[in-house]
This record gives structure tokens, sequence and C-alpha cells, in this order.
């Protein structure tokens, strides 16, 4: 089986839904099967990278600790929405993981490189 590129985009709160949770699943299943997978986040998801995340109060495991170990999976391309950063007057010193900000034009040249997209 010849390597796919995946690109997991994100774009849910971490804990609105299980699909913050699904997108990271998704991603490590893929890096076990040796492909390539990179994990883009947009809008909301955002604010899946933030750091001293404390969602134990609403009955939910931080994600933080799943975002950390991508890099044991070979997942190091992690890329976020400059804008949608700007929008959440967010910068990346707060995010759990080093990422790489992206405008609008980087990300559609990034979708068109991959084999597959999958949206969470």
């Amino acid at each position: 089986m010849s390597e796919l590129s995946f690109l997991i985009i994100n774009r849910r709160a971490p804990y609105a839904s299980n699909q913050a949770r699904e997108g990271l699943d998704a991603a490590l299943t893929a890096a076990v099967f040796e492909q390539s997978v990179s994990m883009l986040f947009l809008s909301d998801g955002v604010y899946q990278l933030l750091k001293e995340q404390q969602p134990a109060a609403i009955g939910q495991k931080t994600l933080s600790a799943n975002l950390q170990v991508l890099p044991m999976y070979d997942i190091d391309k992690l890329y976020v929405c400059a804008q949608a950063m700007a929008e959440r007057n967010l910068s990346a010193d707060q995010l759990v993981v080093p990422v790489e900000l992206l405008d609008k034009h980087a990300i559609n040249a990034l979708i068109k490189q991959q084999d597959r997209v999958l949206t969470f």
C-alpha cells in the first residue's frame, strides 16, 4: 500500500462535541498505518490548541496530552489559520504545540496538495 497524504481539518471548539477528539483519533489512526498526516486548525478549532485547558469541570479530559504526543506518531505538520488566531486575539505562545500560521492562500494550497482531506 502506498503512502497517502491526509489533512485533518479541525473547525470545532474542543469540548462542544466529540468532533475534536474524533479528529485527533483519525490523525493518529492514519499515522499508525504510516500515512503522511498534517493537521489544520480553523475557526473555533484553534481553541483546541490552547494551554491550560480545564475541562474537568464539565466532565471531559483535556486534549493537550493527545496533542503533545503527535510528534511520536510523526505528525509534526500542524497548521493554524492566522486570521482565526487574530480574530480570537490569540498568539502562538498561548498554544500547547508549535504550529505554522497560514493565510487563506496558503491554506488553499495546502488543501490542494493532499490526497485525502477529513474535516471535523
